[in-house]
């Protein structure tokens, strides 16, 4: 089973798009993650709650839902969509699109755990006495901020990256699920569902199984590391 499994492009295809989204997300987490969690923790007002509810809204809103909703913004004749072609740019049905969908859907689990950490009163009190001693802004939130935020940071990314390779509803509006081109490995599982080949989704998931002690131990890795540091 596992030997023709491997041996098909198709899932060769959703292997290796399932790699590279999650790697692709995991940098852009990494910059985006602390910079909302941060501007969340420290900037209160009625604009951070509207930011703070769009970042949380995968959490609340059915994926397939809101992935209709991002067609509907990105598509050709959407709002977006129509201006990224103007420069021959498109975020649909493509490899960019599947990305897009799994930052989307990970990006809360990022920022909430960030925001979390970055509103502690004892990191305040740090921050303002290397303010004191003449650090500038920048200064802080590389040197003093983010390092004592890491292991906030680490448990994002672990949070953010399982969620991207689970990624089925959003991903199936945005991408479309086109064979070698859009389908992930958790898009093959529900296409072997679909067509009745319970044989190939049992080893489909073993594989998605193994990719997500992969992470994890990777994660947990990175974890030990940014605390011993």
């Amino acid at each position: 089973m596992f030997d023709a499994l491997l041996s098909e492009p198709t899932l060769l295809f959703s292997l290796s798009l399932t790699a590279k989204t999650c790697l692709v997300t995991l940098g852009l987490f990494s910059i985006a993650g602390p910079l909302l969690g941060y501007y969340l923790a420290r900037h209160p007002g009625w604009f951070s709650r509207i930011v703070g509810f769009l970042v949380t809204m995968p959490l609340v809103f059915p994926p397939v839902a809101l992935g209709y909703l991002l067609l509907t913004v990105l598509g050709r004749t959407g709002f977006v969509g129509e201006q990224l072609s103007t420069f021959g740019l498109s975020l649909i049905f493509n490899e960019a699109a599947v990305a897009l969908a799994g930052f989307v859907a990970g990006l809360p689990l990022v920022v909430r755990p960030l925001q979390a950490a970055f509103s502690s009163s004892r990191l305040m009190e740090l921050e303002e006495a290397a303010r004191i001693h003449g650090a500038s802004n920048w200064q802080i939130f590389l040197r003093v901020t983010i390092p004592l935020v890491r292991s906030s940071l680490a448990a994002g990314l672990l949070l953010g990256c399982a969620r991207v390779s689970g990624e089925v509803g959003m991903t199936m509006m945005l991408g479309g699920n086109i064979a070698g081109r859009t389908n992930t490995l958790s898009l093959e599982i529900f296409n072997a569902v679909s067509r009745v080949d319970f044989d190939a989704a049992n080893a489909l998931c073993f594989i998605l199984s193994l990719f997500a002690i992969v992470l994890f131990l990777a994660t947990e890795a990175l974890m030990r590391h940014t605390l011993k540091g």
